[in-house]
Parts: structure tokens; sequence; C-alpha cells
């Protein structure tokens, strides 16, 4: 990997991080992933984006699950490999990607299976303050890095927070 490359995924990752720091919550309910969820079904369906929605607890409760027209059973799979990275690494799993990039490792070098866990975006803590990370808002469809973003987006709304940086290039 270059120098620059290598400069480049230390910018991204510094990104991931303050989207991480910014977007925590102060409670949450099985209420707050209903609304969350239908925003984010919401938003999905005015852009008409196919994708799968899941948010889960860490002790495995699903709160809320939409499927768009376009997916299928692909992006269920998807989502459970992309929560199950989160609930492991307690980040996003585009920061877990964008890590693994950075020191050129595998995930067998870390000795993770890739029919458990997913090295790509697409899955975000629900980090509580002061309480730590309580389960994983996922998402299936778009390219890695649109997954990610468009949970950002969508969770920076739902806590109404302005100024939460953003990443649209690709790794």
């Amino acid at each position: 990997m270059t120098t620059e490359e290598i400069k480049n995924l230390e910018e991204f990752v510094k990104v991931l991080d303050m989207q991480e720091d910014i977007l925590q919550f102060t409670h949450f309910t099985n209420a707050d992933a209903w609304e969350l969820g239908s925003l984010m079904a919401a938003e999905a369906k005015k852009r008409n984006l196919p994708v799968s929605i899941r948010i889960e607890l860490n002790n495995g409760c699903i709160l809320f699950q939409y499927a768009g027209d376009g997916t299928n059973l692909r992006n269920q799979m998807w989502l459970e490999r992309k929560i199950s990275t989160v609930k492991l690494m307690e980040k996003s799993s585009l920061n877990f990607y964008a890590s693994m990039r950075k020191s050129d490792k595998t995930m067998e070098d870390i000795f993770l299976d890739e029919r458990e866990y997913a090295c790509c975006g697409g899955a975000f803590p629900i980090r509580m303050e002061e309480a730590g990370v309580l389960g994983v808002i996922a998402v299936s469809g778009l390219n890695h890095v649109a997954d990610h973003d468009f949970i950002v987006k969508c969770v920076g709304k739902y806590l109404h927070a302005d100024e939460v940086p953003r990443i649209k290039e690709n790794l």
C-alpha cells in the first residue's frame, strides 16, 4: 500500500470514528427502534432504494426489520454477517473494513469465518452514552459505503445531529 493510500485510510477512519462519537443515543427503547426503523424504511421507499434494514440488540432480539422491493434472502444473510461483525468489534462494519485494509490483514489472519462475519460497510453500532454498544443497525442492498452512509444519514436525522461528517467515496 502506498503512503498516499495509507494517509487516505487514516483520514477515512478518523471520519468513521467521529461519526460513531457523534451518533450516540441517550436512551434506546423498543419504541425508539420502531421510530428509527420506520424513518429509515420511509426514506428507502422515498428514494426507491432496494434495501433490507434490521435493528437488533446484542442479545439477538430483532426490534425492527424491513425488506424493500428488490431484496431477497441474500440481503438477509448479509445483514446477519454485518451485525455479527459490529457485535464482536463494537464499531461500524465499515470502520472494521478500513482498519483491516490499513493493517493489510485478512479475516483469516484474525481467525474470523467469512461465512459468519463481513468485512464491509453497512452495519452501525447502537451506542448509548455511558453504557456502550447495545445493538446494531444494519442495511443491505447498496454498495457497502452507500449502505453505511444511508445509516449515518438516517441516524443523524433521527438524533437531530446536523453536523455529522459523511463518507461518499468507495475504498
